[in-house]
């Protein structure tokens, strides 16, 4: 029996379910987790979590189909993103395929949180590891927990899609050889002024440039970069401290083998974003958001096929992605994770 909520009406935002999934690790072991209904975490106050930033998450979700399974989308590669980034933080990896088993539990047991399919919601999935024990001397916990919580969640941008405006930003995302490439809470705590002051400002988000000589687009800062030429081509800019999106890999598939488009990833000067005629966000939350302009310094660049709504390819993408994932189009083998 779904839950009485007025699934047209949600926005982003965090909403209680009944279960979520809980391991802990001690002794070199996970222990076999379980799912609970306490919301609350409950941690020593010298935690290595509060003390040094230990901590790694993921986000992914799962929706109705048009046939009225319950499905998510690749968590494998969740999985396998989730372990790149413990290692990087020299935390315990949880094993891929039992996240995959806990992700299929925790969405189960909260069945009834799952929006109906037409309802333009989902339901949010966040796995997360942090350092559970007291740690004062700088250095790895001991012993950690595995959590994943579920919400359901409207449409990232509400009130449909508009095209958003960038701007450069002063600050750097993430340095050469450092933890750009994983999903670390740490990246997402030192990108909070750079959003804030961006927002003051007027503008949706940020754009980062590499630290190493500030000529080359990286990504936002909480979604990956894509720009189309003037003949439709997609480009994504390549970088090691951008993170690989799972969102932008599946659409430069759906580029190349649904869309017949010719697909390229490679550095990208900020020199020659003028030249594009569209460009889009690509990340879990939104899928894909169109940009209508960025703003370097008072200087505006202006993507002439995404200033009023999304651009004819950028929509082409979203709407084969978002097909694939709600049933309504066949997916790539593998793709598709049948819960229910």
């Amino acid at each position: 029996m779904k839950k009485d909520i007025n699934w047209g009406e949600l926005g982003f935002a965090y909403m209680p379910t009944d279960y979520r999934f809980v391991s802990n690790y001690k002794d070199g072991a996970w222990d076999e987790g379980a799912l609970i209904t306490d919301p609350n975490v409950v941690i020593n106050e010298c935690a290595g979590v509060l003390q040094y930033a230990q901590t790694c998450f993921e986000g992914l979700k799962a929706y109705t189909t048009e046939d009225g399974h319950i499905v998510c989308f690749r968590p494998d590669l969740n999985a396998q993103r989730m372990e790149d980034s413990a290692k990087r933080l020299e935390m315990p990896v949880y094993p891929q395929d039992k996240f995959i088993e806990a992700v299929k539990k925790v969405v189960l047991a909260n069945e009834d949180f799952v929006p109906p399919y037409g309802s333009g919601a989902t339901l949010y999935i966040r796995p997360y590891m942090y350092g559970s024990n007291a740690v004062i001397g700088v250095k790895p916990a001991t012993e950690y927990q595995f959590r994943i919580l579920v919400t359901p969640v409207g449409p990232y941008f509400k009130g449909g899609v508009r095209p958003l405006t960038l701007r450069i930003s002063d600050f750097d995302r993430a340095a050469p050889r450092g933890t750009g490439h994983i999903k670390g809470g740490l990246n997402y705590a030192m990108s909070l002024h750079a959003i804030v002051d961006a927002h003051n400002q007027g503008y949706d988000e940020n754009v980062y440039l590499d630290a190493g000589s500030r000529t080359y687009i990286e990504e936002t800062g909480g979604a990956n970069i894509l720009f189309v030429t003037k003949d439709n081509k997609v480009i994504t800019p390549k970088s090691d401290s951008i993170l690989p999106s799972i969102t932008r890999r599946s659409l430069m598939v759906v580029a190349k083998e649904y869309l017949g488009l010719e697909t390229e990833e490679r550095k990208i000067a900020l020199d020659e974003i003028g030249d594009f005629a569209e460009c889009g966000l690509c990340g879990t939350a939104a899928v894909i958001s169109p940009v209508g302009k960025i703003v370097d310094h008072g200087k505006e660049i202006c993507f002439p096929a995404g200033m009023e709504k999304m651009g004819p390819v950028t929509q082409k993408l979203y709407d084969t992605l978002t097909g694939i994932q709600m049933g309504r189009i066949p997916a790539p083998e593998g793709w598709i994770c049948t819960i229910k």
